[in-house]
């Protein structure tokens, strides 16, 4: 028998929208909007990996052999933000809504962008960091919540996998559009490389400033409990802690979570890093070098992204502890093999950088879908943050000590060190498949119906 809380299942059938099926309560446009949000946060908020790239070259003229560790700082600084602000956001999405909160999110985020190429030295290029850090809290917490909100249970593995796809997409489109190909477009037209920089992140604001216009009045207002269901305050702010504690699933989906935000930025940010500082030391013109390093993290996306459909069609029809088990066990798998990499620009590192993109994903899909599957509904937003707050653990022990490892021993080293710790979630998941394993997906729902 499940431990699980009923609160979960929803009260009536749901509505379908495409091969989603949906709550009673989401309309078509706020689908859509939502695909765009996860299209645009993802791919908006990664661009800080080439931006930092282009900010210590261009601006700065930071030495190669300082960089690992002064980006491992700055994530570091976008991590203790987070951990500042997620529950509090997470208890606010349970007592006010989401849209606000993600809307104000993106803008924050953008204000970020907008003031970054303009520092004027590391302190200041921290502060800066800072208020993006404080914009990414808010939108990410708000789309994993809304992800967590928006589909019946059974549908639920096919939305974190379209999500996923939106993402990837997004991913991919900044990446090439405003890591790999703008920069060097800039240069090429006369800009010298300070003003590039400069340029393309008052676009990039741009962007954000007219996505969170979008969030405000596409996506669904109110929380998904009605206003006198709500849990009072002071027992959402421990629900978080308190779900882990009677729940295995939840404290598995908190490890999990652990490791998997920790791949993404990991990916993101040293993969980036290496390819930039491995094309600089080439010879390289930086706009170039960071363009080649944004092109390896486009490898790694476009092959995470084709991964992801085929996990959305197979997931929900497994237990998903068991499905967790699998994700991270691949996500085990990929980012060891980065031990093999020599040169990671030249054509023989692609397919190892296409199996790093297979277990990033795999990792993002086991984690999200299982606090997907087991948050409970009226404290959604607080178990949410503290999924959350894990993962910006996660990062922060990662970011720090992996940019270290990246300049002390080799640029290889962050990924080997994640690698280990897939391992151990993996472990941690097939204890808890023994002992608690759950229901599976879509049990004790009733049938969705079609818009």
């Amino acid at each position: 028998m499940s431990d699980r809380s009923t609160s979960n299942a929803p009260d009536t059938a749901g509505r379908k929208f495409l091969f989603l099926q949906l709550q009673p309560d989401i309309s078509n446009a706020n689908m859509a909007v939502f695909f765009y949000a996860a299209f645009a946060t993802i791919g908006l908020l990664t661009f800080v990996s080439p931006g930092t790239a282009l900010v210590l070259n261009a601006n700065f003229g930071v030495p190669i052999d300082q960089q690992g560790t002064i980006t491992g700082d700055l994530v570091i600084v976008t991590e203790i933000v987070q951990l500042l602000i997620f529950g509090v956001v997470g208890v606010l999405a349970d007592r006010i809504g989401r849209r606000e909160l993600f809307s104000l999110g993106m803008f924050v985020m953008g204000l970020g962008y907008l003031l970054y190429p303009f520092a004027t030295s590391i302190p200041e290029l921290i502060v800066y960091r800072g208020i993006y850090a404080l914009g990414l809290g808010a939108s990410t917490g708000m789309l994993g919540t809304i992800l967590a909100d928006y589909p019946q249970d059974r549908s639920r593995g096919k939305l974190v996998a379209t999500t996923g796809v939106f993402n990837g997409l997004g991913v991919i489109f900044v990446t090439v559009v405003f890591g790999r190909l703008a920069p060097p477009a800039l240069v090429e037209a006369g800009y010298d490389a300070v003003t590039t920089t400069k340029i393309v992140h008052v676009i990039v604001f741009a962007a954000c400033t007219v996505s969170a216009v979008l969030y405000l009045f596409g996506l669904k207002k109110g929380t998904p409990g009605k206003k006198e269901e709500r849990l009072p305050f002071q027992q959402l702010v421990v629900s978080g802690f308190t779900e882990a504690r009677k729940n295995p699933r939840v404290a598995l989906s908190y490890a999990a979570a652990f490791v998997a935000r920790s791949d993404l930025v990991v990916l993101g940010t040293f993969t980036v890093l290496w390819g930039t500082v491995v094309g600089v030391s080439q010879g390289m013109d930086p706009a170039v070098a960071a363009a080649r390093g944004s092109g390896l993290f486009g490898i790694a996306s476009g092959a995470a992204l084709i991964w992801l459909t085929i996990l959305g069609l197979v997931m929900d029809r497994f237990n998903r502890v068991t499905g967790t088990i699998f994700c991270m066990g691949l996500a085990a798998i990929g980012y060891s093999s980065m031990w093999f990499v020599g040169d990671p620009l030249s054509s023989e590192s692609v397919p190892l950088f296409v199996l790093l993109g297979v277990g990033q994903i795999s990792a993002f899909f086991g984690a999200t879908t299982l606090i997907s599957h087991e948050a409970p509904k009226l404290s959604r937003g607080a178990v949410v943050g503290a999924f959350n707050m894990c993962g910006a653990i996660g990062i922060f022990v990662a970011s720090g000590l992996g940019g270290r490892l990246f300049d002390a021993i080799s640029p290889a080293a962050p990924f080997i060190m994640i690698g280990i710790l897939n391992g151990v979630v993996t472990l941690l998941a097939i204890i808890v498949r023994i002992k608690s394993p759950g229901d599976m997906p879509g049990e004790s729902e009733p049938a969705a119906e079609s818009a």
